[in-house]
């Protein structure tokens, strides 16, 4: 069915340039863009940002070891405090020992110091006993011997001597009775016979009282003789019994001596024992503050790493950063090198809709023709340059 229709078709040269530009335009489309080579790329983590984040996971617990010898530390300058405490104890007790060593010693002194005391009494009383005997030694006067001489003596010659009297009394009247009886009492005879016998009682009177003094001076010899050998006794005995307390003494004296030395000793101990607990104290001292200054590296290690992280993760982004700019200017070179002939086209094809519009002309149809090549050309065109816009 012929339908009349009126359209404004371009000039004839104008209507030759759409035509070509069709040609073109259609053998451009023909060739599939490679696209490829601008596809979205994302650079890659620098190497400097590998090292960080390597660093990063190597640093998690780098802490540890200098926590742990902290802590190790402390508690060996725990224990070592704890050795202060035990050897001051110690020496505590080794001073106390010292001190009743010593009390200990000040009375074996004080009793060796009375021992000797004693002993010397005892060499006083040894020379007064032996002062006295030499008083007896040589040949006794009366008077020394008068003291041995025994008190009773006279009473006892005077009761023997009256006994012995009595006694030739009796015996004399016995004469005179045996003269009466023979009737011879007042002769001669009787007169010789008694003064025989009063001469010879009166021998015998003297003799026994010789007797009796001679037994008194003889028991005073005696008695004399025991005193010096009893004085001589008890002096031996005062002078061991002294050498005895001066050995006691000297024994009392050598264990003080040796107590003191054991005090001294002790004490020099004592001393000993305080100046290891000082030592010790500062050994403790020392184990803290290493312990302190692992404790410290334990802090500074994870900020040191976490600066090394961080500036090796600014540098590493920023070179990243650097060559993603890189890629995505390739990117943009090769896009706008694979579109670079369809934008041509594309403003080939806007000039060419431009002349259209300044040359028109009017043509009149019955029927509907198909479409123009030029115009479907130019439509494609316009399109074309539109998608390559947006593609921009």
């Amino acid at each position: 069915m012929a339908i009349t229709e009126t359209r404004n078709l371009p000039a004839q040269f104008i209507e030759d340039l759409g035509k070509d530009y069709a040609k073109q335009l259609t053998a451009a489309t023909a060739i599939p863009v490679d696209t490829s080579k601008f596809a979205p790329t994302v650079a890659g983590q620098d190497v400097l940002q590998q090292r960080a984040a390597s660093l990063a996971g190597s640093g998690i617990g780098a802490y540890q070891p200098f926590i742990t010898a902290a802590q190790q530390q402390a508690a060996t300058a725990g224990q070592t405090l704890g050795d202060v405490g035990t050897t001051l104890g110690t020496a505590g007790q080794t001073f106390g020992t010292a001190g009743q060593t010593l009390g200990g010693v000040t009375q074996r002194l004080g009793t060796a110091s009375q021992t000797f005391g004693t002993a010397g009494q005892d060499l006083g009383n040894v020379g007064t006993t032996l002062s006295g005997i030499s008083g007896l030694t040589g040949a006794p006067t009366s008077s020394q011997m008068q003291q041995y001489m025994s008190p009773y003596q006279s009473q006892v010659i005077d009761t023997t001597l009256s006994e012995f009297d009595r006694q030739r009394a009796i015996q004399e009247k016995a004469i005179s009775d045996q003269a009466i009886a023979s009737g011879a009492f007042g002769g001669g005879r009787e007169g010789v016979q008694r003064a025989e016998y009063q001469s010879q009682s009166g021998r015998d009177r003297a003799s026994l009282q010789a007797q009796l003094l001679q037994q008194g001076f003889g028991q005073a010899q005696q008695a004399r003789q025991q005193d010096i050998a009893t004085r001589f006794g008890l002096g031996q005995a005062q002078s061991g019994l002294a050498g005895q307390r001066l050995g006691l003494g000297q024994a009392q004296a050598g264990l003080g001596s040796q107590e003191l030395g054991l005090g001294q000793a002790q004490a020099g101990l004592g001393q000993a024992q305080a100046g290891l607990a000082g030592q010790q104290s500062g050994l403790a001292g020392q184990q803290l503050g290493l312990g302190q200054f692992q404790a410290g590296l334990a802090g500074q290690v994870p900020q040191l790493q976490r600066a090394d992280v961080s500036t090796l993760g600014q540098v590493g982004a920023a070179q990243q950063a650097q060559a993603q700019a890189e890629l995505d200017a390739a990117r943009q070179g090769a896009r706008t090198a694979a579109y670079e002939p369809l934008e041509r086209l594309g403003f080939f094809g806007q000039g060419v809709t431009g002349l259209m519009g300044g040359y028109p002309a009017q043509y009149q149809f019955s029927q509907t023709p198909p479409a123009s090549p030029l115009q479907t050309a130019l439509g494609l065109g316009t399109g074309l340059a539109g998608i390559f816009g947006a593609l921009k």
